[in-house]
């Protein structure tokens, strides 16, 4: 059973949802830290977040999840273990327009491997509707390879209902015997 205050990291490239899908599914307006792009960010949007993006979802009455977008870019990297502190589980989205999506996926297990040892993982792949590929299957299969089996969704992370699927897929992970 979850405990009344419980913390989900949303982490993944710049561009893959991270704040869309916290502002889809948070019960409080969302705190942002967004800063103007520079760098190669910018051809993909003009704002990034620079330190966090915070939400809270209330699954009842005494028990809330409180919801951690970490910055994208690698070099707010110092971030992402600071925001993973006390995590109980990892939402890893993926963008599946950008160059690699499968280098992207090796790359934030590894950066998120400490938190990963202790804690579940879901995966939302966004954007499956302007490049199919690679497909959920093909991420599975990778994942698998390295030993890992997490649930692994294709997410429109604007639909409060796909990231809703993204949460409580994790929270079934940490018990399966939860209630819908």
């Amino acid at each position: 059973m979850p405990s009344p205050d419980n913390k989900i990291i949303f982490a993944g490239p710049v561009g893959a949802g991270k704040t869309t899908a916290i502002a889809a599914i948070s019960d409080i307006e969302p705190v942002r830290t967004d800063a103007a792009a520079s760098d190669m960010t910018l051809q993909r949007k003009g704002e990034t977040t620079v330190a966090l993006d915070y939400g809270l979802l209330r699954l009842d009455q005494d028990c809330k999840v409180h919801l951690y977008g970490t910055p994208g870019q690698e070099r707010f990297d110092f971030m992402w273990e600071i925001i993973s502190r006390g995590g109980i589980g990892l939402v890893l989205l993926l963008d599946n327009t950008r160059p690699n999506p499968v280098k992207d996926l090796q790359f934030f297990l590894k950066a998120f491997q400490p938190l990963l040892r202790q804690a579940p993982l879901v995966i939302g792949v966004s954007k499956t509707d302007l490049k199919r590929e690679p497909d959920v299957e093909s991420y599975a299969l990778l994942l698998a390879r390295f030993g890992m089996r997490p649930p692994v969704f294709e997410v429109d992370c604007r639909r409060r209902e796909d990231v809703k699927q993204l949460v409580l897929a994790l929270l079934y992970s940490l018990d399966p015997g939860l209630e819908a």
